[in-house]
């Protein structure tokens, strides 16, 4: 059976490679020259030497028990970051999702008690009752709304919601008072997902997640679909959180990634 390596069509750039990514799994934990050639696969002195052109790139970093990563990859990481659209990357994510790409899928912030769309895929399953581009919903009943408010604390959601003109009935599930929208945030907190059951309007199901800030000063994000509740089995509902959980993988920071595992 022919291995990753064997394939490759330059087998010593996918074993630096594989060298590189076995030192980000340590997480800073040195690893001796003897346990990179066993992970990668390869003999210690082939080993020996690839370690020496990344360490002469400062790709690795030598330590007296093995090698970390070196300090080029920040600067490489900085590069990635500064080049990277969250956005565009949004499209490009949920037209190869498999199941999302059929789908309606947005991107909301948080304004006041208002979810602001931001960005919206069409998928094969058109609803003229969702959301369009610069639109706002109240974030109350709406999933995509809920998840922005899991970044909220109890106190502040109390606070922005006093005031029944924030809790509109579009339709006889959606959340009527401050005490039953605290249930549904909290509850969406738990699951690590939010949810619209029938709330905003009949016969729609919405699933939303969070998309932590690009960079601290950012405002979180959510991203969430909306299915045809007929269609929301749980089954099929946990599948589609496993995409958006994905695609929030995708979009994050690469810088603050290990933080979302």
């Amino acid at each position: 059976m022919k291995t990753e390596t064997d394939r490759s069509p330059a087998p010593a750039v996918t074993r630096a490679l594989a060298i590189l990514r076995l030192l980000a799994d340590s997480r800073g934990e040195p690893i001796s020259l003897a346990d990179l050639a066993r992970g990668i696969g390869a003999a210690k002195s082939s080993t020996s030497n690839l370690c020496q052109a990344l360490e002469d790139e400062e790709m690795i970093a030598r330590k007296p028990s093995g090698y970390v990563l070196g300090r080029r990859n920040v600067e490489l990481g900085g590069a990635y970051v500064a080049q990277f659209n969250q956005l565009r990357e949004f499209y490009s994510f949920c037209e190869s999702a498999p199941l999302l790409s059929q789908e309606i899928v947005q991107i909301a912030m948080l304004h006041d008690t208002e979810a602001v769309y931001l960005a919206r895929h069409e998928g094969r399953a058109t609803m003229q009752l969702t959301a369009s581009i610069g639109s706002r919903f109240p974030a109350a009943p709406t999933a995509i709304g809920n998840a922005l408010l899991t970044t909220l604390t109890d106190a502040e959601i109390i606070e922005r919601f006093r005031g029944q003109q924030h809790f509109p009935q579009l339709t006889t599930n959606s959340v009527r008072t401050v005490p039953a929208l605290l249930t549904k945030v909290r509850a969406a907190r738990e699951r690590g997902h939010a949810i619209d059951d029938n709330e905003v309007h009949p016969g729609i199901f919405g699933v939303a997640v969070v998309l932590p800030p690009w960079t601290s000063g950012d405002q979180p994000l959510a991203m969430g679909t909306s299915l045809m509740a007929s269609m929301a089995t749980p089954d099929f509902v946990a599948r589609i959180v496993a995409e958006l959980h994905e695609g929030v993988y995708r979009l994050s920071n690469p810088l603050y990634r290990a933080t979302l595992n």
